[in-house]
């Protein structure tokens, strides 16, 4: 649970860039070394690592070296701590939404009838 203490701001800014989203996207579907990961993208290695560190460092993946090889996993831990806030978000404002139809329609009872048909 170290990853807990790692702030969801982090988590965030990583997925601000479209190619870490590319990777999470890639990576869960399952691990793949960074070569492959690499693969779809028009860039260099150096600058390609530089994303797999913010991932890493945001805890959204994880990597391990087996020789030559750098295998990267998705953390689902922390991709489900994004997706909890953002579900508390939107919770709340479905919840003002509503709250805000029913007042809109309570200034006007008429037209609420006329809807109903009454």
């Amino acid at each position: 649970m170290a990853n807990q203490s790692i702030p969801l701001d982090t988590v965030f800014h990583a997925l601000a860039d479209p190619t870490r989203r590319a990777v999470i996207s890639r990576l869960l579907r399952g691990a793949a070394p960074v070569k492959r990961l690499s693969e779809p993208f028009e860039m260099g290695l150096p600058a390609f690592m530089k994303h797999l560190a913010v991932l890493e460092t945001s805890g959204l993946i994880r990597s391990e070296k087996h020789g030559r090889v750098r295998t990267c996993h998705v953390n689902a831990e922390r991709l489900a701590a994004a997706e909890g806030w953002l579900s508390e978000q939107r919770a709340i404002w479905q919840g003002r939404t509503d709250r805000l139809a029913q007042f809109v329609e309570s200034q006007n009872p008429q037209k609420q009838k006329d809807r109903n048909g009454k």
